[in-house]
């Protein structure tokens, strides 16, 4: 399955509580993604949390958006990539 790393602005910040409600909110992404054939991988957050980066498995860009457009999330670019680990070389 290709990997794709979504790029993602939230004027406002992203604050996701780290308690049951925040739970359930990113079960639910994971939920609505699955019903399109994408998983969410993991994100990272910049330190303002204005700005995500977050890495997805899915069959192309295509599905990728539509589980975006079906979890209300922006999405600013998809590009796809994959793994270089530097201790492969050692």
């Amino acid at each position: 399955m290709p990997r794709y790393m979504v790029e993602r602005t939230f004027a406002a910040g992203l604050e996701i509580p780290v308690n049951v409600e925040g739970a359930a909110a990113c079960l639910s992404v994971v939920d609505k993604n699955a019903d399109v054939g994408v998983t969410w991988v993991h994100s990272y957050v910049s330190e303002d949390h204005r700005k995500t980066f977050c890495i997805y498995d899915g069959p192309n860009p295509e599905a990728i958006r539509q589980a975006a457009q079906r979890t209300g999330l922006p999405v600013d670019r998809i590009s796809r990539v994959s793994v270089l680990d530097p201790y492969f070389y050692h």
